[in-house]
């Protein structure tokens, strides 16, 4: 296990992270880049349970994406099958696992401050809190991305999926975009990766 991991955990935070998958039921996979998740957490029909985490994260994506999975082994293991995917139980669990790693040995000191008030109340995805999606962002190999909130209003992009949006209005936190082929209103965070066209 630590051979694989090691291409993708800082040192310093490597012995901590193995022991949380001393486990025999426990299965960890690198994947390929998945664009609708970093990572997820299922378990397996012979009653194993397996982790896959993307191999495209940055060290800080990828360590904050293996802790919020093993916590859902974790939460599963300690209050069974019927909590919600990302209650109570499993919001605690996280911030149980995640504190140790939160010191500035493993995590620059621009991320902790924004890493401490996420981990106040963790959400389903780190994405949906823009302002620490877009710093984790800048640890990224090839940073040369463009984002919705710096895309002109009115002009139009492509996401990765090839469709294409014209930017309009800002509600409260995300951007109205149109679909240009079907019309429809779609609502874009800021932090969303674009190509302008």
């Amino acid at each position: 296990m630590q051979n694989k991991l090691e291409n993708f955990i800082s040192s310093k935070a490597m012995s901590q992270v193995l022991n949380l998958l001393e486990h025999d039921n426990l299965i960890v996979k690198i994947k390929n880049e998945r664009k609708t998740r970093h990572g997820d957490y299922r378990r397996l029909p012979n009653g194993k349970h397996q982790i896959t985490i993307n191999s495209n994260l940055n060290e800080y994506r990828f360590l904050i994406t293996l802790i919020h999975e093993i916590a859902h082994f974790e939460a599963y293991k300690n209050y069974g099958r019927f909590i919600k995917p990302h209650g109570i139980e499993w919001k605690r669990t996280f911030q149980h696992l995640m504190l140790p790693f939160l010191n500035p040995e493993i995590f620059p000191n621009e991320l902790l401050q924004l890493l401490a008030k996420h981990f106040k109340n963790p959400k389903a995805s780190s994405d949906t809190d823009v302002a620490l999606a877009y710093a984790l962002k800048q640890f990224d190999e090839a940073f040369d991305k463009t984002y919705v909130f710096e895309v002109p209003l009115g002009s139009t992009f492509k996401i990765y999926n090839g469709k294409i949006f014209k930017k309009a209005d800002k509600r409260v936190k995300r951007y109205e975009c149109v679909e240009v082929k079907t019309g429809k209103l779609y609502l874009f965070n800021p932090n969303v990766e674009v190509e302008l066209i």
